[in-house]
């Protein structure tokens, strides 16, 4: 049986905060393929995810296939919207849920890890936020546009050139978009459909310069919708459950751990020669060009009978 085999690896992923997202999924599956984990955890929720883990909130979804605990080699707070503790403005740095951090930027996470690891393998991106998603795009603002294309691609962009030099020849990024990038979601705005379509973008790109520069490949997975947290900021993420469900070619709920399955796949040495590809693992929803439940065409049909 083919096996990936991760052993004495060093995965680092940017964006776990709970046990819902597909971060979590990831890590949980390179876990499995005995990869060690090191964890991004947005500086405001570190305090409430370390209860979480201490307090036992998650062991029901840390358990691995031999009965033991997903472990994290360390979590650093992370707030990728920020290059440098130049950038953050005071408010932020006086700020209840930051003032208990000293350094918290890309470039603070990254020299520490650099200081307490070493090289690492693999770095996941698994990072988004739009302050204005639930707006049309019509309706969004500059800034509230920039905002997601900041901490959306840009963070990719930024923890990238950050984290190369401290990564091994050979090793592996991905990163997390979505279908809003190639086709049009109502209801996914305020610049969040931009955003993903820039880091399929940034991905094509990034994999020709991180490749020729450190032998790095860089990938990302176009995930169906997921049942998570951030998910469902959006407000209508059921609805796209339901959607996928009705309209997919395979009809059934996606799991995390699919699409975990598949990350594990394109960051390991399986995956040597895929660099610059977005993956859809979405039930095959990305391949259709209709809705097959569509009130129009059920009223073809009642009328061909």
């Amino acid at each position: 049986m083919l096996k990936i085999d991760l052993k004495g690896k060093k995965a680092f992923i940017a964006g776990i905060g709970d046990d819902q997202g597909f971060g979590w999924s990831i890590a949980k599956t390179l876990a499995e393929a005995g990869a060690e984990i090191i964890v991004g955890t947005w500086t405001p929720l570190m305090k409430i995810f370390q209860t979480g883990l201490e307090s036992g909130k998650f062991d029901k979804s840390r358990v691995l296939s031999d009965g033991s605990l997903m472990q994290f080699a360390k979590i650093y707070p992370l707030d990728a919207a920020f290059d440098k503790m130049e950038d953050v403005p005071e408010e932020i740095k006086e700020n209840k849920r930051y003032k208990s951090c000293d350094a918290f930027t890309i470039q603070d996470v990254v020299l520490q890890i650099g200081q307490d690891f070493g090289k690492i393998d693999y770095f996941v991106h698994s990072l988004a936020n739009g302050p204005e998603v639930q707006k049309p795009l019509l309706e969004t603002s500059r800034q509230g546009y920039l905002a997601s294309l900041s901490a959306s691609t840009y963070s990719f962009i930024s923890l990238l050139a950050h984290l190369g030099p401290i990564m091994n020849a050979g090793g592996s990024t991905l990163s997390l978009t979505y279908i809003a990038s190639e086709k049009a979601i109502p209801g996914y705005g305020g610049g969040m459909s931009s955003a993903k379509a820039a880091l399929e973008s940034d991905t094509r790109t990034l994999a020709w310069e991180a490749g020729r520069k450190w032998n790095i490949r860089v990938n990302t997975i176009s995930a169906g919708p997921l049942r998570s947290r951030a998910a469902k900021a959006i407000g209508f993420v059921e609805k796209m459950i339901e959607y996928s469900e009705a309209n997919a070619p395979l009809q059934k709920d996606l799991t995390p751990i699919e699409v975990g399955n598949v990350a594990a796949f394109l960051l390991s040495p399986l995956a040597s020669a895929i660099t610059g590809e977005t993956i859809h693992v979405d039930n095959g929803m990305h391949a259709m060009g209709i809705a097959v439940d569509s009130v129009a065409l059920n009223q073809t049909s009642e009328a061909t009978v």
